[in-house]
């Protein structure tokens, strides 16, 4: 089993790499906002409470904000962790390959992907359109329960996530394609699975590396 942290990506100056970097940019903000949200969340929940224990008072609409914010927990760091390779898989076939084997069962699995996160954008812009309508008070056609938030920007990270996704498996089959016609061993734009021994001596590195800037800033 493949768990995050376990893999890493390869660059250089191709088309490829510059698109795959890029697009790493975006990922990196979304799964920035992800994280504030969870934050923001938090602090949500400590003046709900708060304000239920000392005013008996709690927040209003405090279980529709947590409905609003789900979407993008849940959804806008999926494309993010796909391009590092941190998503659990099993590889217990995967891992006793190597070359062109292994590239076009990464291929093969990755494409596979790419058609399910196509049909399920589609299908998930199609659920936001039923929702959305100009005409309609906030644009919106369905509200939530207490305080009539309009759902339509929730459901709207659903395909924008997706697509984003989508993006990035494209870019994965991509280099899985042209690792498989080159036969190298060194793809870039694709997660690289490392093995426990690799993992241990990056580690070792980034603590050495540590220690060594906290000894020259003491010096300073």
């Amino acid at each position: 089993m493949n768990l995050a942290g376990t893999s890493s990506v390869l660059e250089d100056n191709s088309i490829l790499s510059r698109l795959d970097r890029l697009l790493f940019r975006l990922e990196t903000n979304l799964a920035l906002l992800g994280g504030w949200t969870v934050f923001s969340l938090m602090v949500i929940a400590v003046i709900s409470v708060g304000g239920r224990n000392i005013f008996n008072s709690p927040l209003p609409g405090y279980v529709d904000w947590i409905e609003q914010a789900m979407p993008l927990i849940a959804f806008v760091g999926v494309a993010y962790s796909q391009r590092l390779g941190g998503h659990i898989r099993m590889d217990m076939l995967i891992g006793h390959l190597s070359g062109r084997t292994l590239w076009l069962f990464e291929f093969i699995s990755v494409l596979v992907m790419l058609l399910l996160m196509v049909l399920l954008t589609w299908g998930s812009w199609a659920h936001f359109d039923r929702s959305f309508d100009f005409a309609a008070p906030l644009w919106s056609r369905d509200s939530s329960l207490d305080i009539r938030l309009p759902l339509w920007p929730a459901k709207l990270l659903a395909p924008v996530s997706f697509a984003i996704l989508s993006l990035r498996l494209s870019l994965q089959v991509w280099g899985y394609g042209r690792a498989l016609v080159t036969g190298t061993s060194t793809p870039v734009a694709v997660p690289l699975i490392e093995d426990a021994a690799t993992i241990a001596a990056h580690e070792a590195a980034s603590i050495f590396d540590d220690q060594n800037g906290g000894e020259q800033h003491g010096r300073h």
